[in-house]
This record gives structure tokens, C-alpha cells and sequence, in this order.
């Protein structure tokens, strides 16, 4: 199956149903007045995030979505069939914009999570609500109110924990298939890894989820290379692996190349995030060349790098478990803080008295 994580789609709700226009007919009966039924209400288009979902692909070959109109109000106050609903089934984490492709409509994070994007337009009235005492054979209903329409568009942020970010050819698909079971493309060439892969890591009884996408480089922000469009999907992590090759002409460089990318992406919200720092492929050179490297990796950046293998597995588990750790404790603080606003809402409920 094809990746894709953004698709333009146009939604429009039904049509209300017109009223009737009838009067009572029957033998015997004088004066039966009028017996006009209200028109059905248009359906509405509803977006809804499921499980099972990864990828927008199936709206490459569908673009439309339309729901049904009412149908119209018919004699002896028979009100009109409401149209169905049409509901767009998205996997969870998908964004919602509107065609400015800038405002959210909505972030769709939860299984069951859904959301209207097109009310279904209300039906007419029927001649019987016109009835009064000073009209009592009115002879107007009213029409159905028409549906909304819209261009929308749908763009997929992945689910993870943590994510691996780095220069192409840094070592991140092999590190993702050395540590779960995902079986990105690899190779010897830049650019191997084409869309984002997920893998579960697990470590004892504990586990996350990991994230790899393609690889940054230089002026990614301006689209050079494959652009920055797939940072969005690290976007909703915990922490950043930042991976290195040790074996580079100039590791400072090509760490401060993917921080400027980071930081020029939405506003730097991906700089600001925890990090940790690894020098990759350390099985290629010696143990004196690796601390020459790290020590002047320190120096140069104040920051002290990890070391690890994914060819030997060396360092890997420790690198890992550092991940899990910051993951840990970034869940625990959302869990303080979705603790602390609900005590605020439940406090603001109870004060209130009517």
C-alpha cells in the first residue's frame, strides 16, 4: 500500500426536502383543511478517526463525498425521509483544514473521535403550519434550506513516541529495523527512505512506538532535498533521537545542519523538544577515533553524544532506554496536567449553583 499523508477533498451536505402543499380530500368530509408534511432533513458529512488506518490513500481515487437530500413533505401530514449521513473515515492523528490549507478544523487523536464538516440543510415547512385562524387554507409551503459545501484538506500526523530525525543515510531505517519488527527499505544511497515508518520498541514490559522519516538536508525548509513536509510527523512526540554519522567528514556540521532545519520548521515547536543525541556506526572505526570524535563533539556543541551500533547492537539497548525514560516522563506530565484540569472543571462545575 502506498503512503500518502495529505489528500484535498470536497464534502457537501443534502438538501432539506421541500414542504407540501395538500388539503384533506376525503367524502363526507367538508372543509378538511390543510395536511402539507414538512420536507426531510439533508444529511450531514461527519469525518471519523478509526483503527486499522495509516494511510490517506484512499482518497486519491475518491475526492467527492456528497450526502443525501431530504425528500419532500407529502399529503396527510407525512413528513419527508431524512437523508443519510456520509461518513469519511480517517486514521487517527489526521488534521483537519480548511481549503487555506492554514485553519484547523480539527485534530482527530482518538479512535471513535468524530467531527461535522458539512450541516445538512433543514427542511421546508408544510402548508399545515401555516394554518390559523384568520388563513385557514393556506396555500405556500416553504422550500428546503440548501446544504453547505466545501474543499477541505486531510493531513495525516503519525501516532508515536519518539522520533528519529538526521541527514540521509544517518543509520535511522537501520536502527529502526534492528530495534522492532518494521522492515524499512535500506540501502547504500541517500534518499533510500522515501515515506515515514513506524515500529514498536520493546523493552521488558514496557514499549513505545518509533518513528522514522525521510532524511533532512540543507534548505529542506525551502524544499531542497524532499522538503520538510514529513516533519509533521514527529511533530506529536515525546523526544527526538538526533542521529549522526560518526564516519562523517564533519559530524558538528550535520548536527547544526538538521537543528537549523528543525528550528525554521512551524515556528521552532520541534527544536524546543527534548533530544537525545547519538553517533552512529560506531563499528567502523576504533575505539580511539570514537572518543577523539565524541570529545570533540562536546566541546563544539556542549552536548554529550551517545554512541551506538546497529550493526553490532552495540549501545542500541542503552540509547533505547533513554528514550523510554524521557517518554515515561513526558506521559506522566500530561497525566498531571489532564489530572489538575479536570479538578478545574469539576470545581467550576460544583461552584455553580442554579
Amino acid at each position: 500500500m502506498k503512503f500518502l499523508d495529505q489528500a484535498k477533498v470536497y464534502v457537501r451536505s443534502g438538501d432539506g426536502g421541500a414542504g407540501c402543499v395538500s388539503f384533506r380530500r376525503e367524502k363526507y368530509v367538508e372543509h378538511g383543511g390543510p395536511n402539507g408534511g414538512d420536507g426531510g432533513r439533508g444529511g450531514d458529512v461527519w469525518a471519523e478517526a478509526v483503527e486499522g488506518l495509516n494511510t490517506l490513500i484512499d482518497y486519491r481515487y475518491q475526492q467527492h463525498f456528497k450526502a443525501e437530500k431530504g425528500m419532500h413533505g407529502m399529503g396527510s401530514d407525512r413528513t419527508g425521509r431524512s437523508g443519510r449521513d456520509v461518513i469519511i473515515k480517517v486514521p487517527v492523528g489526521t488534521q483537519i483544514l480548511d481549503e487555506d490549507k492554514k485553519t484547523l478544523i480539527a485534530d482527530l487523536t482518538r479512535p471513535g473521535q468524530r467531527v461535522l464538516l458539512a450541516r445538512g440543510g433543514k427542511g421546508g415547512f408544510g402548508n399545515t403550519r401555516f394554518k390559523s385562524s384568520t388563513n385557514r387554507a393556506p396555500r405556500h409551503a416553504n422550500p428546503g434550506a440548501p446544504g453547505e459545501e466545501r474543499w477541505i484538506w486531510l493531513r495525516l500526523k503519525l501516532i508515536a513516541d519518539a522520533g528519529l530525525v538526521g541527514l540521509p543515510n544517518a543509520g535511522k531505517s537501520t536502527l529502526l529495523s534492528v530495534v522492532s519488527a518494521a522492515k524499512p527499505k535500506i540501502a547504500d544511497y541517500p534518499f533510500t527512505t522515501l515515506h515515514p515508518n513506524l515500529g514498536v520498541v520493546r523493552l521488558g514490559a514496557d514499549s513505545f512506538v518509533l518513528a522514522d522519516i525521510p532524511g533532512l538536508i540543507e534548505g529542506a525548509h525551502e524544499g531542497a532535498g524532499l522538503g520538510d513536509r514529513f516533519l509533521g510527523h514527529v511533530e506529536r512526540t515525546a523526544v527526538l533521537l538526533h542521529l549522526v554519522d560518526i564516519t562523517g567528514e564533519d559530524p558538528v556540521a550535520a548536527y547544526k545542519t538538521i537543528r537549523k532545519e528543525l528550528a525554521s520548521y512551524a515556528g521552532g515547536t520541534l527544536a524546543d523538544k527534548p533530544e537525545v543525541v547519538a553517533l552512529s556506526k560506531i563499528d567502523l572505526i576504533d575505539e580511539d577515533t570514537r572518543k577523539m570524535v565524541a570529545d570533540d563533539f562536546r566541546e563544539r556543541t556542549g552536548l554529550s553524544p551517545m554512541l551506538l551500533s546497529s550493526a553490532t547492537g552495540e549501545g542500541v539497548r542503552e540509547v533505547m532506554g533513554r528514550l523510554l525514560e524521557t517518554v515515561r516522563a513526558h506521559k506522566k506530565h500530561e497525566a498531571a496536567a489532564k489530572a489538575v484540569a479536570d479538578g478545574a472543571e469539576d470545581g467550576a462545575a460544583g461552584g455553580w449553583s442554579p
